[in-house]
């Protein structure tokens, strides 16, 4: 369905999208449909001060993102693609179709976009508060601002983010790359789910599709970065992930060694099995924390993280896991298998993460995320 964009040689197809019905508001969390327009290149020269260096927000290896100011007043993030080519314009046209087709109050709202020569540019709201990365592992990392009440509202809005994609969007879409980096937060410090570049729109009745591996390494589903089968639950996967960092503020991989690294549910899962959650708290915290909720947030985390994609709930399931409405299944989970210590054989369940080996071929960006470019050799 998308490997049209790959034949894109005009911008006839963007006027298109500038007629395309948005959500009418119908679905829990929905906005409803709000006015995006095409700016010129010299708006957005303007707005950012000719893309300053000091306006600029972040660099990944899609170019960069800066901040910028509209003649009204309202400040914007421009994200500029770094060169063009069939591969960033198909990125480009991804983003544009789903952020066209999609309105939540936790996804980050699309203000328009550029396309000019060679120039491609995306416009978005501003989000004061940048990245949840940058809170946890970041330069705002020694301010201390994520209390736990905003982590819970973090990954309860995330999550209904990522659920609205799911359930709701139609078609329905896959994000591929949730990460911390891919959290950004609003003045409230509300989570808005970013970056849909790798996102796949997948029809009804198709329960997954074969793909290139995209992503970042630490987050990516096992089923996914071997057999390059994509499917919400690999989603999932990547929000418990993202679960174990919020509530930790470590890192999805551990460096033991030079050649010896360690995944974020590796070091998790053994604390669990002895019922030592305060262990797994942010030290950040201080101790300030509802031991409840963590220990919620940590069991919701390992069986989204589950190495068998059947296992792992559903997003509208973990919603409802995280704000304590599911009570017969959050009963169950501390009975699971997988946090049985004597079911366990060296974490079995969990997917060992190591990019120099099973041929995997990793490829780093200026942020220092790693991108899977290639699937696992299965033939080595």
């Amino acid at each position: 369905m998308l490997n049209r964009f790959s034949m894109l040689r005009s911008m006839d197809f963007f006027s298109l999208l500038c007629c395309r019905k948005l959500s009418d508001g119908k679905e829990p969390g929905a906005r409803k449909s709000s006015t995006w327009r095409v700016f010129s290149l010299k708006e957005l020269h303007s707005a950012t001060n000719n893309f300053n260096y000091d306006n600029k927000l972040g660099e990944g290896g899609f170019g960069s993102v800066y901040w910028g100011q509209l003649w009204d007043g309202s400040q914007i993030a421009v994200k500029r693609l770094k060169v063009w080519s069939n591969k960033a314009e198909m990125q480009f046209a991804v983003e544009v179709e789903v952020l066209g087709r999609v309105r939540h109050k936790n996804l980050l709202s699309l203000r328009g976009y550029c396309a000019e020569g060679q120039e491609r540019l995306i416009v978005y709201d501003y989000m004061p508060n940048l990245s949840l990365q940058s809170h946890l592992h970041g330069h705002h990392s020694a301010e201390y601002l994520l209390d736990w009440d905003r982590r819970m509202s973090i990954a309860i809005g995330s999550a209904e983010g990522i659920a609205y994609l799911h359930h709701h969007a139609t078609p329905h879409v896959i994000h591929r790359d949730i990460k911390a980096s891919n959290v950004l937060l609003d003045s409230d410090f509300q989570a808005r789910v970013a970056d849909f570049g790798f996102a796949k729109l997948i029809p009804e009745g198709v329960t997954h599709v074969t793909t290139r591996v995209k992503g970042t390494l630490g987050y990516l589903a096992p089923e996914y970065a071997m057999f390059g089968k994509a499917s919400e639950s690999c989603d999932v996967y990547s929000f418990g992930i993202l679960l174990l960092e919020l509530a930790s503020g470590r890192k999805p991989i551990e460096k033991l060694s030079p050649t010896v690294k360690r995944s974020i549910t590796e070091w998790a899962l053994p604390l669990v099995q002895g019922k030592r959650f305060k262990e797994i708290a942010d030290p950040n915290l201080n101790g300030n924390f509802v031991e409840a909720e963590l220990e919620r947030m940590v069991l919701v985390a390992l069986v989204c993280s589950h190495g068998t994609p059947d296992k792992r709930p559903t997003m509208h399931e973990v919603v409802d896991l995280l704000k304590g409405k599911a009570y017969e299944k959050l009963a169950s989970l501390e009975n699971d298998d997988i946090f049985k210590p004597d079911l366990i054989r060296n974490n079995r369940e969990f997917a060992a993460i190591d990019g120099s080996s099973n041929g995997i071929c990793v490829q780093g960006d200026a942020k220092g995320d790693m991108k899977q470019e290639a699937v696992v050799n299965l033939t080595g």
